[in-house]
């Protein structure tokens, strides 16, 4: 990234203005994936630019497809195209990296041809090489900046993800991974109701994916039309819950257009090149903080959360948090999204948990874009709902994978004193 994109991408993080997205994007592959790093990270930016920003996961970048017979000869021998009956030259999607064309196989079979657009692994890796040169000049000039999210950290994070999205061989890792893992907890937690495409690992490569074609219709597609049924959405938060709760592996980029579902009401997940892992630790605090504000026990889901700070908050950092999370949190359950957002909620959480000491690392975020992505989903489809109450049976069942014992390490606060309102000091309790 040139210094003169740098300053105009960091002048729509910071402006006054409100964030504009068209222009983001046409600052090129690291500056989207930068701005959606940013856009979960309320410690750094305003929680509204936060909320501005998450329009880059789900706004497709007007980029015209590439020349199909150019990128084919490109990435393949003079066998592939045997392998067909016909292929389509025209992409039916086009994305940043990628474009997708309908084919079908000599046996019958429809799939489509997802390939690498152009050079994009090497003029990202040069806009990185010189992200890094200026962020350490800046580190030199301004030491401090250390301490504000380890910014050569989110790089190199942001780098090893994006590099791993245009391997498409990681697509096949992840998918093989998914279903091994839905295989391995079967019978303690079955999900008939989740499936992936076929993959012709033979006919694939690095810039090359051949995969069965889904006809099933997006879930954005079903939120557009109004045929998402609110149990719908509660049986993908159960199956995709179970992966980052339960398990700690999981789809890291489940949006509305990477997922379909059928007439039969089963879900079948696509482009799984981005698997992400959340520690134990980090899972467990989210979840034990999802687990008790559901249930209605604020002191304890806000203990949860501290378990992610390396050292226990004391004294008047630890007054401020209360104060914060109660103010934030007093009446919430109970409301429906359209009263008060998920996603709003959780940026300004984050915050405080932040303030007071949790260290979320990169791990923790694409747990909470899950959750935002969800929030979105149902904001669009069933506004009136309210989902934290909702996700109450759901986060009971996710406990069968998850000691409930263990959710608060450490012992509750003995000398805090209700702040603004009468609260009674809730006390730890254990599953």
């Amino acid at each position: 990234m040139r210094l003169g994109t740098l300053l105009r991408f960091a002048r729509e993080l910071k402006g006054k203005k409100p964030v504009d997205i068209d222009k983001i994007q046409s600052m090129g592959l690291l500056a989207v994936k930068l701005g959606q790093i940013c856009a979960l990270r309320p410690d750094l930016l305003e929680p509204e630019r936060c909320i501005q920003l998450q329009e880059l996961y789900s706004r497709a970048p007007s980029i015209p497809a590439e020349n199909f017979d150019k990128l084919l000869d490109k990435y393949t021998d003079s066998s592939f195209r045997s392998h067909f009956k016909h292929i389509d030259p025209t992409p039916f999607a086009a994305a940043s990296i990628g474009q997708i064309h309908r084919a079908e196989l000599n046996d019958g079979s429809k799939v489509v041809i997802k390939l690498i657009k152009g050079d994009f692994k090497k003029s990202f890796e040069k806009d990185v090489r010189r992200m890094k040169r200026w962020m350490k000049m800046g580190l030199l000039f301004n030491p401090k900046l250390k301490k504000v999210g380890n910014p050569i950290g989110l790089l190199n994070h942001i780098e090893d993800y994006t590099l791993r999205e245009l391997n498409l061989l990681n697509e096949i890792t992840g998918k093989e991974r998914l279903e091994r893992l839905a295989e391995e907890y079967s019978e303690k937690f079955p999900m008939p109701k989740l499936s992936f495409p076929k993959i012709w690992k033979d006919l694939s490569s690095e810039n090359v994916l051949v995969m069965e074609e889904i006809t099933e219709p997006t879930l954005e597609s079903h939120l557009n039309a109004g045929s998402m049924e609110w149990d719908d959405l509660l049986q993908l938060f159960r199956i995709h819950g179970a992966y980052m709760f339960g398990m700690g592996v999981f789809h890291g980029d489940l949006h509305p257009g990477n997922a379909m579902m059928g007439s039969d009401k089963n879900f079948v997940f696509i482009d799984t090149g981005a698997i992400c892992e959340a520690p134990e630790h980090v899972r467990k605090a989210l979840f034990g903080f999802f687990y008790f504000l559901a249930k209605g026990e604020l002191q304890n889901a806000f203990d949860a959360m501290l378990t992610m700070a390396e050292v226990a908050p004391t004294g008047k950092t630890l007054e401020t948090y209360y104060e914060s999370m109660y103010e934030l949190y007093d009446g919430f359950v109970g409301t429906s999204v359209s009263e008060v957002s998920l996603t709003q909620q959780m940026m300004k959480t984050v915050k405080a948990a932040v303030l007071a000491g949790c260290s979320f690392g990169d791990e923790a975020f694409p747990i909470i874009r899950s959750l935002m992505y969800m929030d979105g989903m149902v904001l669009k489809g069933h506004p009136n709902v309210d989902l934290i109450s909702s996700m109450g049976p759901y986060l009971d069942e996710f406990a069968t994978l998850i000691d409930t014992s263990t959710l608060l390490d450490r012992e509750p606060v003995t000398n805090w004193k209700s702040v603004g309102k009468n609260r009674p000091l809730i006390t730890k309790t254990t599953a």
